[in-house]
């Protein structure tokens, strides 16, 4: 049963939270309903297309209600963030059974178009990249995460460098440096999502300790970007904005990578735009990436974009690739086998990053099982390809069969129980 909206203390809790993301839509757990109240939810019953009423809040005023059902959240969530809101989920945090006083409440997520785990909210053919950039004089730093697959890149260089970055990484969000607001438009512009945060995240020393702690290492020369000080201090910054939107559950982030500016040709804004590469210049017009993929997997999704952005400058690199299509069509039982086992692996990447982070279903377990299982037989046609770059996978492939063993036992013996989100 909900508790009443008129109840002082649940109004004086409302405020609590609220003051913690003032500048978010707050969904905050009433029973068997996320309500939202206020200007938010002014806002909320615009976008989502719901009933906005008035309440008595336990004074002489009223206040503004729209809300809709808890189990309704992947339905409506997705419409918010898209609509370039940030939304804090406060949640109940006991059972309303168990106690006489009002019901202990918590944030425990704030979902940004950056920052997200949602299915309904990720697109599956392409990365979720958050970006966090740092300006210095006429050097810039960039670093991107995408949190539902784990990849953390860094770079570093003139701005006119970060800039073509960010036009072939296309993130969802950036953040930046408050004090540098007026730099930050003026170079990038407004098209991208931005947030600022306060400047003593950007400094040196905060980034390489929240670094180190993430990776548990005493030094970043492990992961080749000990001297990259603009692109560490990026790359720091987009942890604590974890921490801040309260994503402490990132076990799966476990290498930095540094994005090697010579091996790549870098498409500037006009070119990427003129070419139709990722969006139609008419309405109703093909891009190239829509004519060109092909794939039956998001993670060949993903990576054909990937390659299309950073188009290779190595001819070594790019007879490799060439070599291998050629084997392909030389070889055509060799191709469909392989599509066969690819289309049953699914998005192993988001996959795990769920496992990491405490969010996958049992369906989802088994689709891990599964895809683990395919493995197996590609590592093994690819191990007897006549091409070395085909037989080079075959020794990175590890099919994890004590994993997908014990996944099946389990699973036969006791279904296991999940967390899928605390959403239900």
């Amino acid at each position: 049963m909900s508790e009443p909206i008129v109840e002082t203390p649940l109004m004086k809790q409302y405020f609590e939270m609220k003051s913690k993301h003032p500048d978010a839509i707050l969904l905050f757990r009433c029973g068997d309903f996320y309500e939202t109240f206020s200007s938010d939810a002014i806002e909320a019953a615009e976008i989502l297309g719901i009933t906005l009423t008035r309440r008595a809040n336990g004074s002489a005023k009223s206040v503004e209600l729209a809300g809709f059902p808890h189990h309704a959240l992947d339905t409506y969530l997705p419409k918010l963030v898209r609509a370039g809101k940030r939304v804090a989920i406060c949640d109940q945090l006991e059972d309303p059974k168990l106690t006489k006083k009002i019901v202990k409440r918590g944030i425990t997520e704030l979902v940004t178009p950056g920052v997200t785990y949602n299915d309904t909210i990720l697109n599956h053919k392409e990365n979720n990249f958050l970006a966090s950039v740092y300006l210095n004089k006429n050097q810039a730093g960039i670093a991107f995460l995408d949190i539902s697959t784990g990849e953390f890149l860094l770079a570093e260089g003139t701005n006119e460098y970060v800039d073509k970055l960010l036009n072939s990484f296309s993130p969802k969000e950036i953040i930046f440096d408050r004090t540098k607001k007026k730099e930050f438009e003026n170079l990038f512009g407004t098209k991208f999502y931005s947030y600022p945060l306060e400047d003593w995240v950007f400094t040196l020393d905060a980034a390489k300790d929240r670094l180190l702690k993430q990776f548990e290492t005493k030094s970043l020369k492990g992961f080749g970007v000990e001297g990259l000080a603009n692109g560490v201090i990026a790359a720091g910054a987009i942890l604590y904005y974890l921490d801040l939107t309260h994503h402490q559950q990132t076990g799966h982030i476990t290498q930095l990578s540094r994005i090697e500016e010579d091996r790549f040709v870098w498409l500037d804004r006009f070119t990427v735009r003129n070419l139709e590469l990722f969006e139609a210049i008419n309405e109703g017009g093909k891009t190239l990436l829509e004519v060109l993929d092909k794939t039956i997997s998001p993670m060949g999704s993903r990576l054909l974009k990937r390659w299309m952005a950073f188009p290779l400058k190595n001819v070594k690199s790019i007879n490799e690739r060439l070599d291998v299509v050629d084997y392909f069509f030389k070889h055509p039982e060799l191709k469909e086998a392989l599509e066969q086992n690819i289309a049953l692996i699914g998005d192993l990447e988001r996959l795990v990053s769920k496992i990491a982070v405490g969010r996958i279903n049992p369906r989802e377990v088994v689709q891990l099982k599964t895809a683990l299982k395919a493995i197996e037989p590609i590592k093994q046609f690819c191990s007897h390809a006549e091409n070395i770059t085909l037989r080079t996978i075959a020794d990175q492939l590890n099919a994890c069969s004590i994993i997908s063993e014990k996944i099946e036992k389990e699973i036969q013996n006791d279904p296991p129980i999940l967390i899928n989100r605390g959403y239900y």
